[in-house]
């Protein structure tokens, strides 16, 4: 299949999980999280993922709520079920837990450090492998890089109102990137005396 790595604005988006495991809770925590109305069927729902608003629905009106569902997370310990309801699900946007290329949705490896996101997908190779490699880029991200992002942040809503021209704008931020006084600011975590220097620089002329 050609998969392509896509976000999803999931927030009030509706998302059915059957299955209530490890991987189902695990997924029914991330959509949750998204801001996602979550209905889980399974055996169980823990307290934990009521309390984020989680639904328990029974089996037994399963075709009914993947009808409501925007997104069906398939991810029981029963084949024929999982089966079935990929069958009933097959118009939907679907991830298969057991079987990932049956299904049109990959729920990737992920995390975030402050406000950058990461996803690792090895094709359903390794998972092993993509937690090794979610490490080694937790290793080589530092606090100056999100710094340097929130620089970056603000000094584009600055240049959009001082600044004519994308090119210019580009070369203006690559400049700031590379700034020798502003990375000295950064280094010792110094972001509102970075983003005063970034002011006084674009209200100074030349």
């Amino acid at each position: 299949m050609g998969w392509t790595p896509l976000y999803l604005e999931m927030q009030d988006k509706n998302v059915l999980v059957v299955g209530a495991g490890e991987v189902g809770q695990r997924r029914a925590r991330r959509f949750l999280d998204s801001g996602a109305n979550v209905i889980v069927s399974g055996g169980h729902i823990p307290p934990e993922l009521r309390e984020l608003g989680a639904i328990y629905q029974p089996r037994s009106e399963l075709p009914k709520w993947i009808k409501w569902a925007d997104l069906v997370v398939v991810a029981s310990g029963d084949p024929q079920l999982n089966q079935k309801v990929s069958e009933l699900a097959k118009d939907k946007l679907i991830n298969r837990a057991d079987y990932p290329e049956e299904g049109n949705i990959i729920v990737p490896s992920s995390f975030s450090i402050k406000d950058v996101q990461f996803s690792i997908f090895t094709q359903g190779k390794s998972p092993l492998m993509a937690r090794e490699l979610r490490k080694r880029i937790q290793a080589v991200i530092h606090e100056e890089d999100i710094l340097k992002m929130e620089l970056q942040h603000f000094t584009r809503q600055l240049l959009k109102e001082k600044m004519h021209g994308q090119k210019n704008r580009r070369d203006y931020l690559y400049q700031i990137l590379n700034d020798k006084k502003i990375n000295e600011l950064l280094d010792k975590g110094e972001l509102e005396e970075a983003q005063a220097y970034v002011t006084f620089l674009l209200e100074t002329p030349d």
